[in-house]
């Protein structure tokens, strides 16, 4: 059984997706799961594999979505995206990270993010 939290961002991630299915993305895994970490939501833009991390916050507390995209967080999702990529033979397709902040009812989709980050 999900508590409080878990059902707001799996609800959040939800949303995220029909968001991005209205603007053209093709929705091709959620919730990649690998030893290192998990993927919110991998998709297709225009060729392009697009790696979307949802960052959800229904208050302000501890500073909002926007505030949690750290340099750690950023060096795990680069760590999970080369699993899947090299997982799936795609380790030379076209990629990036976008990141889709929900805030209540607000969503801000920032595309290209960031960009890979290695460890260290």
């Amino acid at each position: 059984m999900l508590n409080r939290f878990q059902r707001y961002g799996q609800a959040s991630e939800e949303r995220a997706a029909r968001y991005l299915k209205k603007r053209g993305y093709t929705i091709v895994c959620r919730n990649y799961r690998a030893p290192c970490g998990e993927i919110d939501i991998i998709a297709k833009e225009d060729g392009t594999l697009v790696f979307v991390e949802v960052k959800a916050r229904n208050t302000d507390t501890y500073g909002g979505a926007k505030v949690s995209i750290n340099r750690a967080k950023m060096q795990k999702i680069t760590r999970v995206a080369q699993h899947y990529l090299k997982e799936t033979g795609q380790i030379n397709e076209k990629a990036r990270f976008d990141v889709i902040f929900v805030e209540k009812e607000a969503i801000d989709l920032y595309k290209n993010a960031f960009e890979a980050i290695s460890p260290g």
